[in-house]
């Protein structure tokens, strides 16, 4: 049987669109530090690197908390196809823009704006999209489906960061961003002919949801301004205390993480408190909330492979293959190599176990941090062994990678899919932004992880690790022994809802 004959007919339309966005995000990722500090004689904007560096994550830091509005903007007035479709269009002018910009900051700037507020209106919603396509109570068959729908997500990382890379580094800046832009036309025009073909009558504009009363609707509006004073308050007492610097883009780097805390938990108290949320749909956000944490944890520990992981990559590991020395940075490619053989074998787990037995959420998820710590303890000897000096078998990494990919497969598309499933109908698309801001939140806590530990040198590395395999692995634990009685409480023993929503 066609292994795509198991999906429905919209999800390959999905994965393209998917696969050129990330195609587009990731390319233009790999250039954007280089075009910064690059020399303007050579085309660049001469920045020091610190500068660049906060501009990055700035940058990928507003990617993410703008899934909030773009959900938002979806569920309240636009509808998924119509945030894709102008998402689509503001991410092709957005790298138009860094492709034409040349030596002109502003101009420059103002593309990166553009392909945020872009990313923000089309990533929450064409993975809400992806949830349109199945039955509320087909668990197994929407992993698999988000599984596979996550599969384009690499894919299109890996090319975009081969060919956008390459064009960027070889043959000028502006090449690399151009291509960028190429890519999301084709996702653009993809997706123009799936709403006709394959998508045709989904994504649709909502019907919006009336408070039932008068009262109701005064008492939602109140806490709503609540919540919004109570956080811009926060956000503006630790400027004003000088807890965070607002001036110039390190610092506004720095109190993105502030920024991030208060505006999720700000969103999620409003839909909680001021939603209108029946009980059974309270408990199904609570059990959200827990995952929206494990998230974060586990982000927190996979994206050390930009750092602790990195260096021991560069300075430990045994690289040198006869005259061929592989490059550290090619480990990092292992992650989305390893997803791309992987997926249809998770995909297929999550059919066939549909039919056997139902595996709770918070299951998965607890495994999933567990073998992301195991990944870690592989590398403490490892690393103790490099720390006397002697470089060890690249073999090591090869399996740290191997099970973190393991992890990955077992938490994300998971997460997309549970979410897009147990979310309150009218709020979905913006519980699916939520989803995204725990990988921001991970990131931010990533950064802090590192700071904390000594990741300079080899000797500090094997206390690193233990420690990352500790809370990890300790939390996944707590969450498997949390999963039944959660799972009894907040959704009455089994996962599936009450009453199974058709695919719209």
């Amino acid at each position: 049987m066609n292994y795509l004959a198991r999906y429905p007919s919209g999800l390959p339309a999905l994965f393209l669109v998917e696969m050129w966005e990330r195609f587009s995000y990731y390319g233009m990722r790999a250039i954007l530090v280089l075009f910064l500090v690059d020399r303007a004689e050579t085309g660049g904007l001469g920045l020091d690197t610190a500068e660049a560096a906060a501009i990055y994550g700035l940058y990928t830091a507003s990617v993410y908390i703008l899934a909030l509005p773009g959900g938002w903007i979806a569920d309240r007035f636009w509808g998924c196809r119509r945030a894709i479709l102008t998402g689509s269009v503001a991410i092709m002018t957005g790298h138009v823009l860094l492709a034409v910009s040349g030596e002109r900051a502003a101009v420059f700037y103002l593309g990166l704006v553009a392909i945020a507020l872009g990313t923000g209106l089309l990533k929450p919603n064409i993975s809400t999209m992806v949830g349109t396509l199945y039955d509320k109570n087909d668990i197994g068959g929407r992993d698999a489906g988000f599984s596979f729908f996550y599969m384009g997500i690499n894919v299109g990382a890996i090319l975009g960061g081969l060919i956008a890379g390459y064009l960027g580094e070889t043959w000028g800046w502006h090449w690399g961003f151009g291509a960028a832009a190429v890519a999301m036309a084709l996702g653009f025009v993809n997706f123009v002919h799936a709403t006709r073909t394959s998508l045709k009558g989904k994504g649709a504009p909502p019907r919006h949801h009336a408070h039932p009363d008068t009262a109701t609707g005064r008492r939602d509006h109140l806490f709503t301004a609540l919540i919004v004073g109570a956080v811009a308050l926060v956000i503006a007492a630790a400027a004003l205390t000088g807890r965070i610097d607002l001036g110039g883009a390190q610092g506004l780097a720095r109190a993105m993480g502030l920024v991030i805390v208060a505006v999720a938990v700000g969103f999620f108290l409003n839909i909680y408190l001021a939603g209108d949320l029946t009980g059974p749909e309270k408990r199904r956000m609570i059990v959200l909330a827990i995952l929206f944490v494990a998230a974060a944890l586990f982000w927190s520990g996979f994206e050390q492979a930009g750092s602790s992981l990195s260096i021991f990559a560069n300075d430990l590991t045994q690289r040198q293959f006869g005259s061929f020395l592989v490059p550290a940075s090619w480990f990092q490619n292992l992650n989305p190599f390893f997803i791309i053989v992987l997926t249809p074998v998770f995909a297929g787990f999550w059919i066939y176990a549909e039919k056997r037995w139902e595996i709770p959420v918070m299951v998965k998820f607890g495994i999933a941090l567990i073998v992301m710590g195991l990944g870690y303890l592989l590398l403490v000897p490892a690393a103790g062994t490099a720390a006397t000096g002697a470089k060890v078998s690249l073999l090591f990494l090869v399996g740290t990678y191997f099970l973190h990919t393991v992890a990955e497969l077992l938490l994300s598309p998971v997460g997309l899919s549970t979410f897009s499933r147990l979310a309150p109908e009218r709020f979905v698309s913006q519980m699916m932004g939520f989803w995204f801001v725990a990988a921001s939140l991970g990131n931010l806590m990533a950064g802090l992880l590192a700071a904390g530990m000594d990741t300079e040198h080899a000797s500090g590395l094997p206390e690193a690790f233990w420690r990352i395999f500790l809370t990890s692995a300790g939390f996944g634990v707590v969450l498997l022994v949390l999963a039944r009685p959660v799972t009894r409480w907040a959704l009455g023993g089994s996962e599936r809802l009450e009453e199974s929503a058709p695919a719209r």
